[in-house]
């Protein structure tokens, strides 16, 4: 059919209301007259006629229209850009091509004038700016190009001020335009889009209906999660849960996620009005907080990471549980996106800094953070430069206000704190307390440290039983955030208090459940917390030798069998090989650096002679060169230095070492004894 009298077809069918099939062959008719239309003026009518057509606008399928209008236009564009591309290589004498690039764009953009709406033109523009200029390639003139641009931003803030007259549909469509259009608009157009009404609408496309609507999907899954005769859990894939899933990835923000993530921390850093960027943190951290309120109501949170094999069935491991956890991974990586650029903004925002507003902003961050620590803490999903800048520079915001740091660990911390909680989403969430807490020591009273951070620390060290690589990673942070309370000169009465009971409870964990750097780490930090110049040292001047008997009684008996590299308390292999035995000897060896002046000449004897007692040279080769570096390479101050080169040198301490003997100090036959000699120090 000649392409005049189609035009004319095409225009009658628009005025009426037709199926589905009937519409998708007016769409597919629509583009293929876009494209082979050599008038401007029936580009101008086909354009204007579609635009307010009831056989295509009935619809109201939100997004998948809006998608659809810019596919015909991104069609249309490619195939007039193929045709003038062809025509400029194979042009003969009295040969009459199709319209050029500038004159079709032209012709199209006139066709969108005022009987339709700003949102649907904007439509229109995306698709031949995307069509003609996408993928590097530069179709239009430079000049066309501009006005182009320009007239994207012209037709988007005006529908971004009238999008809750125009609805849903309006806010949909300008959303999923500018995911196209936005990387191919100048950083100049770019700034003229008014980011304070953008910033709401694209953090409702991320979150609502076109979305991730608010995390419904789990509440479905819940519905569908079933436990069958062999106590396995089921998510099948037949199920209506796992087809709305499915759905979802469908949905056309949801395949551009990426970039919709990217448009809506573009509108936070760039939006005029501060009050917007506050009303989208607290409309992620209210997002978030469905997601995790969802996932708390299912089994499925329940299945330790390290035992899914034996807690779902066959289908579920291998089908329906890794497609959840990709969706749940898009969900993570776009919300941290939007926050990073949040934090980003709140750091240079006069008005987001005023009236001690950093503090608070900071603690929202965090919780978001928190919200979805159940899928930022498996498989190294946190291990992103976003995840970090936005976590790290929220702490230290809030390391600075300790009436905030005191309610945030009190809002995050576990109503009842019992040892090793057996629901695994709460031993996750008692994960990020504990980390969180492991830097807010410094701003915390004494009281608030033993109440916030000691006993949620100490419930964890408790635990006698076995331990999954991810309780592991449990017990390691209780440690880490007991010793930030003890590295705190201002906490030294607390100190003195816990550090006993601690000492005993390093002992009891080691080598199960933590490894030997971690044990040596913890005990050296313990010795050099009670010893000078730290306050303590004054206050229990014995303490630091009585840690030391305690470390020194427990060798004789510790077992000299070689530590397997595949045990479960080590998160980090050991450079050399090491027995419980040798590795204790090592932390001995590590003290040595801090130990008061009068007690450093006495211990390195003491330590050489528990060197000679390791039996195995392959072990004790490494505890050797160990305590070789700590006398030469610097560890020691000068005055503890001078003890040392003294020692090794007139006083038995090379011999006692490389020799495994020790000798008495050349001395006149004759001689008298030291005064001050001493047969025992307990």
């Amino acid at each position: 059919m000649p392409a005049d009298r189609l035009l004319n077809t095409v225009l009658q069918r628009y005025q009426h209301v037709h199926g589905p099939v009937e519409t998708d062959q007016i769409i597919g008719t629509t583009a293929h007259l876009l494209s082979r239309l050599s008038n401007p003026l029936n580009l101008g009518v086909l354009t204007s006629q579609l635009l307010t057509a009831p056989a295509i606008w009935h619809r109201q399928d939100g997004p998948r229209l809006s998608l659809r209008i810019v596919g015909i236009y991104r069609t249309a564009a490619s195939r007039v850009r193929d045709n003038d591309t062809d025509d400029a290589k194979h042009k003969e004498p009295g040969h009459e091509g199709g319209l050029r690039c500038d004159e079709w764009a032209r012709a199209v953009i006139k066709g969108a004038d005022d009987r339709s709406r700003r949102w649907q033109h904007l439509l229109v523009l995306t698709g031949v700016l995307v069509g003609m200029e996408g993928d590097g390639r530069r179709s239009l003139s430079w000049s066309l190009r501009s006005a182009l641009e320009q007239a994207i931003v012209t037709a988007t803030n005006p529908a971004l001020e009238h999008t809750a007259q125009d609805g849903l549909l309006a806010s949909a469509s300008l959303v999923t335009a500018l995911n196209f259009a936005f990387p191919l608009l100048s950083d100049g157009n770019r700034s003229r889009i008014n980011c304070s009404a953008l910033l709401p609408i694209a953090v409702w496309a991320f979150t609502g209906d076109q979305g991730f609507c608010d995390g419904q999907f789990l509440k479905a899954i819940g519905n569908d999660t079933t436990e069958n005769a062999s106590h396995l859990l089921s998510y099948p894939a037949n199920s209506p849960a796992y087809r709305m899933l499915q759905e979802l990835e469908k949905q056309p923000l949801m395949a551009n996620i990426g970039p919709l993530s990217k448009l809506a921390g573009f509108a936070v850093q760039h939006a005029r009005d501060s009050a917007a960027v506050l009303q989208a943190q607290d409309a992620l951290l209210v997002f978030t907080g469905r997601v995790l309120s969802a996932w708390q109501r299912i089994a499925l949170s329940g299945v330790d990471p390290d035992f899914e094999g034996t807690r779902m069935d066959l289908e579920t491991l291998q089908t329906t549980w890794p497609h959840l956890w990709q969706v749940l991974r898009k969900l993570m990586f776009g919300s941290v996106a939007v926050l990073q650029a949040i934090v980003s903004r709140s750091l240079l925002d006069p008005n987001m800094l005023a009236n001690g507003m950093a503090p608070g902003i900071a603690a929202k961050s965090l919780h978001v953070l928190r919200n979805l620590f159940f899928i930022s803490s498996r498989n190294g999903n946190n291990a992103f430069q976003v995840y970090t800048f936005s976590y790290l520079t929220s702490l230290d915001v809030l390391s600075r206000d300790p009436a905030t740091c005191q309610v945030f660990l009190r809002e995050t911390r576990a109503a009842d704190v019992i040892p090793f909680p057996a629901s695994f989403l709460q031993r996750t969430l008692d994960l990020f307390h504990l980390n969180v807490a492991e830097h807010l020591p410094l701003a915390l009273s004494a009281s608030s440290c033993q109440n916030l951070i000691i006993e949620p620390a100490v419930a964890y060290l408790s635990h006698n039983g076995s331990l999954s690589p991810s309780g592991v990673e449990l017990f390691e942070s209780a440690h880490s955030a007991i010793l930030s309370v003890l590295s705190c000169p201002q906490h030294s009465p607390l100190t003195i208090d816990i550090t006993p009971f601690y000492i005993v409870k390093l002992f009891e964990s080691f080598p199960h459940h933590i490894s030997p750097r971690q044990f040596r780490v913890a005990f050296k930090t313990v010795m050099e917390i009670v010893s000078p110049p730290f306050p303590i040292a004054a206050m229990r001047p014995e303490l630091s030798e009585t840690l030391l008997e305690m470390l020194r009684c427990n060798i004789p008996t510790a077992s000299t069998a070689l530590l397997g590299q595949n045990n479960s308390s080590s998160s980090q292999q050991e450079d050399v090989p090491l027995s419980e035995q040798s590795a204790l000897v090592m932390a001995l060896v590590d003290s040595l650096p801090f130990l008061p002046l009068v007690l450093v000449e006495d211990w390195l004897g003491i330590t050489a002679q528990m060197m000679k007692e390791i039996a195995d040279p392959s072990l004790r080769g490494p505890v050797m060169k160990r305590f070789l570096d700590v006398l030469v390479n610097g560890e020691m101050d000068v005055e503890r230095s001078t003890i040392g080169v003294a020692w090794w040198g007139t006083k038995g301490g090379r011999e006692a070492v490389l020799l495994g003997s020790t000798r008495e100090p050349t001395m006149m036959s004759g001689a008298i004894g030291g005064a001050n000699e001493k047969s025992s120090r307990l």
